[in-house]
């Protein structure tokens, strides 16, 4: 039977999608996207393998012409599409409405050929009832504008990464990878961490006092700092410099320690009146609709989700009819939505909450992509959190969605903004002015509904100070003086929130691929988290390094924000997607294209780019980033060695100070003590610290066959590489011990585990409560150990290290547990590792929480396959799907699909 084939990316949006239409429509998924170049040589097809060009998987000489293949997973899929298809009399390509669904539709309509029937393209950015009936009936072409932007960042990726990661491989480690847009946020980063390392701190001081206004103020005390003496204002952290110095032009008196409490003990009797007041009005008008990064930053403040939980919970929500898109640039609301809103605020507020015009919000973004509207709750009235029937994360941003748009409908908050200021004349004859603010809110307006939240410590917008209400020449008293010492602060650190925020501000990515960017950044180890900050890891000064001094154009923070309004361009079709490819890869007369830097390189001093001081020449240390982790070398010892220490992973760049490095080459790991002669073998048996702790060992001689392992032991909690001897040692690599065996025959030892101390039966293992027993354990007391019932499963069940609370989306306890390769965090559904700047100690629910959210966006684990279950017809080589994009086929596809 003929039916319409409509065609969406995922199987969620699939389902919503096919109960709207109805019969006579067949609504399928593509599942993400069907094609793309190839991820390896094994899926290259064999026509261009022998190309110079070959391992790009694009024609660089004709055109940069792309050769797309099905992955082996899409290419049963592809054929249930095609078997849909020929049975429709229409087919409507249904992804999404910004580059990347253009493309995938355009992927979809050239990987199908669908013959005889109309092709559509609809188009939504809300899944109602109604929003998706209005687009089947009023569906337009492919916008082969939008299709070449999207394919021109796909290629302008692909040759970056393709051509500069094997130079990381060559010179820095292999394994690593560099990106267009991945790169700069790493150099970002690091850039930071360069500034706090190159920090210096000052200290000064100031006075702080509460002031008594007097016995008829219902308001009377309240808190005032020094300002001004003689005239000059006090300096604050703000008038120092990077290098802890105050600026050139700080106009200000510098006060230390001795001045401060002197000054304190000048002004002991000092009566102070009130030299001015000023007021002036407050007024906050209501935050803009969420768009993409404003929605990631204030989950993250708000939520303390990141940014990849955020588009994972957004994207369920979207696709499941709750809100609009959630990939947009754009802050403004369609007619129906500021109805919608304006009725919710007449509802829950009342109408002197209402201003008399809706509000409208211009987008702040330069190029905003495609006609979106801003995120906000679906349809043409909006359900309130609690008529969602949402739980967890899904109710959480819901609620935070609802709320913002609805106070973008609200009033101004306005109210009053006061100034006092305060002046007393010290035994010393210096003239002082201490200084008060206040505000007060009079009319909250929006902030009833919604408040934004800061990153800096900032006082939110909802934040009064009451002041009592002091006139000119009213007379003030003291209650208490105080001189308070303050330091300078280095810049703060990156979080997920203002890395996105510094990325939009510099127009480099766009507002849809910033998730997964710094996704990327953090699985690569270019970058791990410290709490929410983004710390650099050593590697990727390594990787920066040599990518400023040999690729500087391409890592340029406004070149790369260039590159993005070409894009830009293109998709409006003012520019030519081959004409700047060709300049990107070959260079013109005013640039120097990828192609020659990367052919033209020189010699590349691969220790040079992995070397960093620390400290001065004089201190001689460095740090080198070698294959298996930072580690130190100390000054050269005369001899021409150089002592070395590891580095922990844990430890920032910049709290690696020339003190702290040598306290660790004080200690280093891999120096042998020497403990002296094992008694029965005759070898030579020495203490080392190791990268997961001290240990001791025997040291093999040089004929050692190759099979030969010398015994090695860990130390136990007790001991310490400066007070283990060689009986300690002697015992600990003779271990596992024989305890005896059991009523079985089979045998029971003791030994010492990542874990602690255990008893071992064949499968089964025990706990000890104690090191000291696994020498002194006896066999009876071992099989009373064993006596007793198993709590479950194989093993005891260890107890849990830390009870942390209910999940917010499970609603089940988390708890933090001891596993086989580190510690994680429980709902009983899902487990999720402990990152290596989280420790059992410090976590908390909402941070278990944010990891069992980015487990749980993955789905479930998938089951290895069992060997021997491969197919015989696997065995054949596989015919490759691909598709070559020829310049003719795609002018005359862009004549026929343009935008009418």
């Amino acid at each position: 039977m003929a039916h319409k084939l409509v065609i969406v990316e995922s199987p969620a949006k699939a389902r919503t999608i096919g109960g709207y239409l109805g019969d006579g429509f067949v609504v399928e998924s593509s599942i993400g996207h069907i094609r793309d170049l190839p991820n390896n040589a094994a899926d290259t097809p064999a026509k261009i393998k022998d190309k110079p060009w070959g391992r790009l998987a694009i024609d660089v000489e004709n055109g940069f012409e792309p050769y797309y293949v099905v992955p082996r997973d899409k290419k049963s899929h592809i054929s249930k599409l095609k078997s849909l298809l020929k049975d429709a009399d229409e087919l409507y390509l249904a992804t999404d409405e910004d580059r990347e669904g253009e493309a995938i539709a355009w992927h979809l309509l050239d990987e199908l050929k669908p013959k005889g029937i109309p092709v559509k393209r609809m188009v939504f950015h809300e899944i109602t009832k109604a929003a998706i009936q209005e687009a089947a009936a009023n569906p337009r072409e492919l916008d082969m504008d939008l299709v070449e932007a999207q394919e021109t960042r796909r290629i302008l990726d692909r040759l970056y990464g393709y051509e500069v990661s094997p130079v990381l491989w060559r010179k820095v480690m292999s394994g690593l990878s560099a990106g267009r847009v991945q790169s700069v946020a790493t150099r970002l980063v690091v850039d930071r961490e360069k500034e706090r390392m190159a920090f210096k701190v000052a200290s000064y001081w100031d006075l702080e006092g509460t002031f008594d206004a007097g016995s008829k103020h219902d308001q009377r005390m309240f808190p005032a700092k020094l300002h001004t003496i003689d005239g000059t204002r006090v300096a604050s952290g703000s008038n120092f410099g990077q290098d802890g110095l105050l600026k050139p032009k700080a106009d200000v008196v510098h006060l230390d320690q001795r001045r401060a409490d002197a000054l304190v003990a000048a002004l002991s009797d000092t009566s102070y009146d009130v030299r001015s007041v000023e007021a002036k009005p407050y007024r906050r008008s209501p935050y803009a609709p969420f768009r993409t990064t404003t929605l990631q930053q204030e989950a993250s403040r708000k939520l303390g989700m990141s940014a990849s939980v955020t588009m994972s919970v957004a994207q369920r929500l979207y696709e499941n009819g709750f809100i609009t898109y959630m990939r947009t640039d754009s802050t403004t609301l369609s007619g129906n939505a500021i109805g919608a809103a304006r009725n919710q605020v007449a509802e829950l507020y009342g109408s002197e909450y209402l201003p008399d015009a809706p509000r409208t919000y211009a987008s702040k973004v330069k190029n905003a992509q495609e006609a979106h509207e801003a995120i906000r709750p679906a349809g043409d009235s909006f359900r309130t959190p609690a008529q969602t029937g949402l739980t967890g994360d899904q109710f959480r941003l819901y609620e935070l969605i609802w709320m913002r748009t609805v106070a973008s409908q609200m009033k101004d908050a306005v109210g009053q903004s006061v100034t006092i200021r305060l002046g007393g004349a010290a035994t010393t004859g210096e003239d002082v002015v201490f200084s008060a603010s206040g505000r007060v809110i009079t009319f909250h307006g929006f902030l009833k509904a919604y408040v934004e939240g800061t990153d800096d410590n900032a006082a939110k917008d909802d934040q009064e100070t009451r002041l009592p209400n002091l006139v000119e020449g009213d007379p003030v008293s003291a209650a208490s003086l105080s001189a308070n010492g303050h330091e300078t602060k280095p810049p703060a650190r990156y979080t997920e929130a203002t890395l996105i925020k510094e990325l939009e501000d510099r127009q480099i990515g766009r507002p849809s691929t910033y998730a997964s960017i710094i996704g990327t950044i953090l699985n690569r180890g270019y970058v791990y988290k410290k709490g929410t900050a983004l710390v650099p890891a050593w590697i990727a000064f390594s990787v920066v390094r040599l990518l400023t001094e040999h690729f500087s154009r391409l890592i340029d923070y406004d070149f790369t924000a260039l590159m993005e309004t070409v894009l830009d361009d293109i998709a409006r079709g003012e520019k030519s997607r081959v004409s700047e490819l060709s300049e990107f890869y070959y260079g013109s007369e005013d640039r120097e294209g990828l192609q020659p830097l990367v052919t033209g390189l020189g010699d590349i001093d691969a220790k040079e780019l992995a070397t960093f001081p620390v400290g001065t020449a004089e201190d001689g240390i460095d740090l080198r980033v070698g294959k298996y982790g930072p580690y130190l070398e100390g000054p050269d010892d005369g001899a021409g060695t150089r002592v070395r220490a590891n580095v922990p992973d844990d430890l920032p760049p910049d709290e690696l100070t020339v003190a702290k490095a040598k306290e660790l080459l004080a200690n280093p790991a891999g120096e042998e003590i020497d403990l002296g002669v094992h008694p029965e073998t005759g070898l030579q048996v020495v203490a080392k610290n190791g990268r997961f702790g001290p240990y001791v060992t025997e040291l093999l001689p040089e004929d050692a066959p190759k099979s030969a392992k010398a015994r090695t032991g860990s130390l136990f909690k007790s001991m310490s590489l400066d007070t283990v001897t060689l009986d300690d040692a002697v015992k600990l690599i003779s271990l596992p011990r024989v305890v005896g065996a059991g009523e079985d025959g089979e045998e029971i030892t003791a030994q010492n585990g990542r874990y602690g101390p255990y008893l071992k039966k064949g499968t089964d293992s025990r706990s000890l409560t104690s090191e000291d027993q696994i020498f002194g354990i006896t066999l009876d007391e071992a099989l009373k150990i064993y006596s007793q019932p198993k709590q479950r499963g194989r093993a005891a069940a260890a107890p849990p290290l830390k009870e942390l609370g209910n999940d917010p989306v499970s609603g089940q306890p988390v708890v933090v547990k001891a596993g086989r390769f580190g510690e994680y965090v429980t709902d009983g559904e899902y487990n999720a590792t402990l990152r290596k700047d989280d420790s059992v100690e410090a976590i908390t629910i909402e941070r278990a929480a944010e990891l069992l959210a980015e487990r749980r966006a993955k789905g479930p684990a998938k089951k290895a396959a069992k060997k021997g279950a491969k197919k015989t017809a696997a065995k054949k080589t596989a015919k490759k799907t691909t598709a070559k994009k020829t310049a003719a086929k795609k002018t005359a596809a862009k004549k026929a699909a343009k935008k009418s």
